[in-house]
């Protein structure tokens, strides 16, 4: 058995053989590219969805108050379905890991295959460090791109892809830099920082900050086609310490025909995020454009107003706010929109042996009118809503209320519209998709 001073001496090895370099002074280097494509492909390996699961993490990745009631029915779920994977500390276990490629796109616009991994709730896609290919989700709610590294533990590696920073010429060191990151669902990882160049999709940044995980926690490990995460939300809130650093957005902008990237997730079909245009044929124009408030880091805007079907608009709360996050699969809003909606739809309760809201699964559910910075109301279709069979007559709603004063807007949003994500005049835009043709 490896020892731990052992370890620990080669890793000290392995730290010390790269170049120093200054946290923030340097600029990461770009190489122009104008705009590029990452499409998504649907995952054969799909298990179906857990709602009360994905309310759970929801409500802990933004330090929101869990129900006592959501506390007892996941106790319950795992006393009766034991998972293997357990929140306690950073030890792992790990499987076979699954990659794919896409073809090559045309002359200036890199292609990256996105699949869906574990219940529709991530979209990981490849992207490519100091030349070597990893596997990581992408996030517009959180801001550090971090990665399984080669100085993790033995178990922890197995089956998964790593940036083995000792392979690439252009690694650099950032002496005394650290990160440690938690997620909603107790999952988390932590490490050391460095920099090195990142492509995704043909787009290149020279000095891209890249946080090497050296522990990570077992649900990270069990997971085995995803391999890091790529935070989109702004960078103030990047992890490390002490000196936060650049998102690849932040560095990626000034190469970029436009300052923007968007979100085309489409419910079972092939979807894309692309970076420096917004292809207007993939929604019904006009594209309304929302103004949003980036004190927190999160793509965030005001949200108050709803509408239930073809119903008249209602009040709402006052002064409610919503943050656009592809890292979140459900919808959390404020209960007087959760309740007014619910109310429309025959059989549909509170139910405690679940710990969220459940309605018949044959119900026909009405679609969602939400107000999106108070100039567009978005169209959130109601089948859609229907996000979870809990058994043969009960389903799991999308649409879940929230614990604190902030709104969720997820996926369940993204799968109804087209976003766009403006970095240049910080605002974000909204359309329903176009149908594509059978």
């Amino acid at each position: 058995m490896e020892s731990t001073s052992l370890r620990s001496l080669v890793l000290y090895g392995l730290l010390a053989t790269f170049a120093d370099a200054s946290p923030v002074e340097k600029r990461a280097k770009l190489q122009k590219r104008g705009h590029f494509l990452v499409p998504r492909v649907l995952n054969e390996n799909f298990e179906g969805h857990n709602g009360p699961r994905q309310l759970i993490k929801t409500y802990r990745k933004y330090s929101m108050p869990i129900p006592q009631g959501l506390l007892d029915a996941m106790a319950a779920q795992e006393a009766k379905n034991p998972s293997p994977v357990q929140s306690e500390g950073f030890k792992s276990l790990a499987a076979g890991a699954t990659n794919q490629t896409a073809a090559p796109g045309p002359p200036g616009t890199g292609i990256v295959t996105a699949t869906p991994i574990r219940n529709d709730v991530e979209y990981v896609s490849p992207i490519k460090i100091g030349g070597q290919e990893v596997s990581v989700d992408f996030d517009s709610g959180s801001s550090d791109l971090w990665v399984f590294s080669s100085m993790l533990d033995t178990q922890s590696q197995t089956g998964h892809q790593l940036y083995d920073p000792s392979k690439s010429q252009g690694a650099k060191m950032l002496q005394g830099q650290q990160f440690s990151i938690r997620y909603g669902d107790g999952s988390g990882a932590q490490g050391v920082v460095g920099t090195d160049v990142v492509d995704i999709g043909g787009a290149v940044v020279q000095e891209q900050a890249i946080e090497m995980a050296t522990a990570v926690s077992q649900q990270f490990v069990q997971d085995t086609a995803n391999n890091g995460l790529l935070g989109l939300a702004f960078s103030k809130l990047n992890t490390v310490k002490p000196q936060a650093q650049k998102t690849f957005f932040d560095n990626v902008m000034p190469s970029l025909a436009e300052p923007v990237f968007t979100a085309d997730l489409r419910k079972k079909s092939v979807g894309a995020y692309e970076f420096g245009r917004i292809d207007t044929s993939k929604f019904k124009a006009p594209m309304t454009w929302i103004p949003i408030n980036t004190t927190t880091g999160f793509w965030q805007f005001t949200s108050e107003k709803f509408a239930v079907g073809g119903g008249e608009v209602q009040a709402g709360t006052p002064g409610a706010q919503a943050i656009a996050d592809t890292g979140t699969t459900l919808i959390l809003a404020n209960p007087p929109m959760v309740q007014a909606y619910y109310q429309q739809v025959q059989g549909a309760k509170q139910d405690q042996n679940v710990g969220g809201v459940t309605f018949p699964c044959d119900t026909q559910l009405p679609d969602l009118m939400m107000d999106i910075g108070g100039v567009y109301m978005a169209r959130v279709k109601g089948s859609d809503i229907n996000f979870a069979q809990v058994n043969a007559q009960t389903c799991f709603g999308g649409l879940q209320a929230t614990t604190s004063k902030i709104q969720i807007y997820g996926d369940i949003l993204f799968k109804s519209q087209f976003v766009a994500f403006n970095g240049g005049n910080k605002s974000i835009g909204m359309a329903e998709h176009v149908v594509a043709a059978a």
